[in-house]
């Protein structure tokens, strides 16, 4: 009698669980920082073990997806009708190693929590994005970059993964070990799994010195050949195009240097509330001479002296700064293109075109760099390349969006003619013909998904419109 009881144990197990997640019955919707994306899920969990993970991967039968901070702009974490597992409390710090420089966390953490813990001991994070507020898991699963020379994609900072696949199987996964799941994982948008746990690599925490120069576009690839590349001083590194003319950018660098801080803070306040931040991007964007005051009055102003500040201040900036006060109306959107570093020249003037054919309200262009992907599947960066970080704003209305969905298809067009590509968190507008011209290994990545996930019970709306 006892051994039929515990035969019934995983049956009632999977009941519980079932009933924790579907009890009430209510829909929930999931929604992106754009507030465009509204995706309406059945359930929503928050786990804070590895096991509830796990056993709800194993219990549910319907498609499941995967979210953290939700700073993807196309629905890349949430697909109709989905239980989705949001990340945000499963974020421990697992084992840290001063000598080796490296910590293991648990991927809801976010940046931010890492840089409180690794400063005290001098140390940084090797690779991540400008903005601290997102988690480790969606960096990874998007393989993002950020201004570091010398980097690259945010893989390349990665010793190993711990990842639960759609049969609820914990495996590790690094370079060296089930090394086509850690290549398929990073960039890869959680379409083969919940990625769980991550051990980075670290670097010192050094002092930086800002510097910046203005200098005609045209100037400016050689002008990063000569002074920046080969600089192993350099730490972060971008130039912002100034719109709507496009004729300009202002090159921003932080070199290591001995020099006394001038910044006393070791990271960016948590408290500080960003009015002036948000004022100049309003400027920016409504006033009809705002692009000529933020290059001719705002930016003289901001960029005045040499700061010295530690890496981490300059690293832990806060994604408020760039929020308005309501997107109901209208909203702030990112997208990105990539090109090898000798196309700079064909690229910018088709960009630029483009933009201004289109009356698209831009707010800035970042050109950064990044170094080649060292072999994921969905890679951005098949060779050395800048990317374009475009910030802009839009409509939020039906006709708002058609508008944008053509001009960014002619941006994608652009980028491939060049040899480049196109980042994928952002708005889902690409041709199905243009995401496979962009990204040449997708077929492989499928067909590792067919494999690990047969029944593609992980998706979203990224993988819903390319996984066929």
């Amino acid at each position: 009698m006892f051994k039929k009881k515990r035969h019934l144990l995983p049956i009632l197990l999977a009941t519980f669980v079932s009933l924790q997640l579907f009890g009430q019955g209510t829909s929930k919707v999931i929604n992106d920082i754009t507030q465009l994306n509204p995706i309406k899920v059945n359930a929503i969990i928050s786990p804070e073990s590895t096991q509830e993970i796990i056993d709800a991967v194993k219990t549910h039968n319907g498609p499941v997806s995967v979210g953290g901070g939700r700073f993807s702009m196309g629905g890349q974490t949430a697909t109709e009708q989905a239980l989705q597992i949001d990340m945000r409390s499963f974020d421990s710090i697992i084992f840290f190693s001063k000598e080796n420089k490296e910590i293991t966390v648990q991927a809801g953490i976010t940046w931010r929590k890492i840089q409180e813990f690794v400063d005290p001991y001098n140390l940084s994070v090797k690779i991540m994005q400008t903005y601290a507020n997102f988690t480790v898991g969606g960096s990874l699963s998007v393989n993002v970059h950020g201004r570091y020379i010398g980097g690259g994609p945010i893989v390349l900072s990665v010793k190993e993964i711990k990842i639960i696949l759609a049969n609820g199987d914990l495996i590790t996964a690094s370079p060296t070990e089930n090394k086509d799941v850690f290549y398929g994982a990073i960039g890869g948008y959680g379409g083969l799994g919940v990625i769980v746990q991550a051990t980075l690599f670290l670097t010192d925490n050094d002092k930086v010195e800002r510097t910046d120069k203005v200098l005609l576009i045209k100037e400016y690839k050689q002008f990063f050949v000569d002074n920046i590349r080969s600089d192993s001083l350099v730490v972060f590194h971008n130039a912002d195009i100034y719109p709507n003319r496009y004729k300009k950018v202002r090159e921003i660098s932080y070199r290591k240097t001995p020099r006394a801080v001038t910044v006393s803070y070791r990271l960016k306040p948590h408290d500080k509330k960003y009015r002036f931040n948000k004022f100049a991007f309003k400027v920016v964007s409504e006033f009809p001479a705002g692009k000529w005051l933020r290059q001719h009055f705002m930016e003289p102003f901001l960029y005045m002296g040499k700061p010295v500040e530690w890496r981490n201040y300059e690293a832990s900036y806060n994604v408020l700064e760039l929020e308005p006060k309501s997107r109901e109306k209208s909203t702030y959107v990112l997208q990105e293109y990539f090109v090898p570093i000798e196309k700079f020249d064909a690229f910018y003037p088709l960009m630029s075109c483009i933009l201004r054919k289109n009356n698209v309200n831009v707010i800035n262009i970042s050109i950064r760099h990044a170094k080649q992907d060292p072999g994921t599947m969905l890679a951005w960066a098949r060779t050395e390349v800048f990317a374009f970080v475009l910030y802009y704003k839009q409509g939020t209305t039906q006709a708002n969006k058609e508008e944008v969905k053509k001009w960014t298809q002619q941006l994608i067009d652009a980028s491939i003619s060049c040899e480049g590509t196109y980042y994928l968190p952002y708005q889902i507008h690409a041709t199905n013909e243009q995401f496979l011209k962009a990204y040449l290994n997708a077929d492989n990545f499928f067909k590792l998904k067919k494999q690990l996930d047969p029944t593609n019970k992980f998706r979203n709306k990224l993988w819903d419109t390319y996984y066929k």
